[in-house]
């Protein structure tokens, strides 16, 4: 199977982007899948889970900047089967940097076909920056998918439809033409309070079969283990936040082997 990108986007903050990135990333390693994550997000949380000293000056930016090829710029991590492109202290001014330049909407995608043809990677996984600027756009153009976290608390549906309509002019404007959506993924569920039920029912209802059977929970664990470096899988292997990510991947993994996606599925 060719190499697919997917692009893991929310432009509204605190959904469990980068958790769910970096989580999913390494429950697919641990089936023996080669994974390549690339941390788009100038806050570089998911390169300081994976890599204790965090990003690299000159990295990721001069990759994008055409300076240095993407290859050059992959890393190994600690976790077999997963590799890292990490954000640098200099991604913070892509969004300027790469607007003046001609094909600034593919940019990223252009920097990644060499990395995509080589065939190394099963799948490679963006975590993008909780906006819809640039460096989302090049995250939406480069991607072949997008998986959506959406948090189960009151306006959680807030702004997806300016995802989506993102999504759909890439697609309309033939920016990229076959972009589709994985799914919907709902985090941070409470199992104490009516209102995650009930934002999950709602959910369920007007998306059926675009939202993720699996359901990630409201943990302390979850929050606990990037401020020590781990990932969920790592710091908690046995509880219920890694068992969640592990279904998880289970599930990504059947949408996949069945070609399952969604084209215009989540209008809004």
């Amino acid at each position: 199977m060719p190499t697919k990108i997917i692009a893991v986007a929310n432009q509204k903050g605190g959904v469990g982007k980068t958790t769910t990135t970096v989580n999913l990333a390494a429950a697919l390693a641990e089936h023996g899948h080669s994974i390549l994550l690339i941390d788009l997000d100038p806050q570089a949380n998911a390169s300081s889970v994976l890599v204790r000293e965090g990003g690299q000056e000159g990295g990721l930016y001069r990759g994008l900047m055409g300076e240095i090829p993407m290859d050059d710029l992959i890393v190994t991590t600690r976790l077999p089967h997963l590799a890292l492109l990490a954000a640098d202290l200099e991604l913070a001014g892509a969004e300027i940097d790469i607007a003046r330049l001609d094909q600034h909407l593919i940019q990223l995608k252009i920097m990644l076909e060499e990395v995509k043809k080589s065939g190394r990677f099963s799948y490679i996984f963006i975590d993008s920056p909780p906006s819809l600027g640039i460096l989302m756009s090049n995250a939406l153009t480069a991607a072949d998918e997008v998986l959506i976290p959406i948090q189960c608390e009151y306006y959680a549906l807030e702004g997806l439809g300016k995802l989506v309509g993102v999504m759909d002019q890439l697609r309309h404007t033939g920016i990229n033409p076959t972009l589709a959506m994985t799914g919907l993924l709902m985090t941070m569920f409470d199992v104490r309070t009516n209102l995650s039920s009930a934002v999950a029912k709602d959910v369920r209802s007007h998306f059926q079969e675009v939202v993720f059977e699996t359901v990630i929970p409201r943990s302390i664990r979850i929050s606990e283990a990037p401020s020590f470096s781990q990932t969920i899988l790592e710091y908690d292997p046995k509880g219920p936040g890694a068992l969640a990510y592990r279904s998880l991947a289970t599930e990504f993994l059947k949408r996949q082997e069945q070609g399952i996606s969604f084209v215009g599925a989540a209008s809004c």
